[in-house]
C-alpha cells in the first residue's frame, strides 16, 4: 500500500500518523487495500461508487473498514489511522492513546457511581 494522497488532510495530522507508523515499525507493504461499495444511507452515491476502504494487516490478522466520509482519499487516511490504532493496541498497549481514553472514561464513570451512592 502506498501512503494515501493527502490533499484533504492537514500536514500536522499526516506527520503525526507517519511518526506513529515509524515508531510501531509497521510495514505498509504488508497492508492490503480494497475499495468496496458502501452501504447504509446515501442513496445513489453510495450504491454507485466504491469509496469505502477495507484494509487488511495479515501479520496480526486485523481488518479495518471505513466509510465515514464521501471522499475516498479521506476514508483511506481514516482507515489507516484506525488500523494503526489497532496495531498499537496489540503491539504497544502502554503507549496507546485509545486505551488511555478508555481508562479515563472508566475512572470518570466510577466516580459518578460512588458519588451517587453517597448522596
Amino acid at each position: 500500500m502506498n501512503f494515501p494522497e493527502l490533499s484533504d488532510i492537514t500536514p500536522a495530522k499526516v506527520a503525526a500518523l507517519k511518526e506513529r507508523i515509524a515508531r510501531l515499525a509497521v510495514d505498509l507493504r504488508q497492508v492490503e487495500e480494497q475499495f468496496v461499495k458502501g452501504g447504509g444511507k446515501g442513496g445513489q452515491k453510495i450504491n454507485k461508487t466504491a469509496n469505502s476502504v477495507l484494509l487488511k494487516y495479515p501479520p496480526l490478522g486485523l481488518i479495518v473498514r471505513c466509510q465515514r466520509e464521501r471522499k475516498r482519499s479521506l476514508n483511506r487516511f481514516l482507515a489507516l489511522r484506525e488500523l494503526v490504532d489497532e496495531i498499537e493496541l496489540r503491539v504497544s498497549p502502554e503507549t496507546s492513546e485509545k486505551l488511555r481514553e478508555i481508562a479515563r472514561l472508566r475512572r470518570r464513570k466510577a466516580g459518578r457511581r460512588r458519588g451517587g451512592r453517597e448522596a
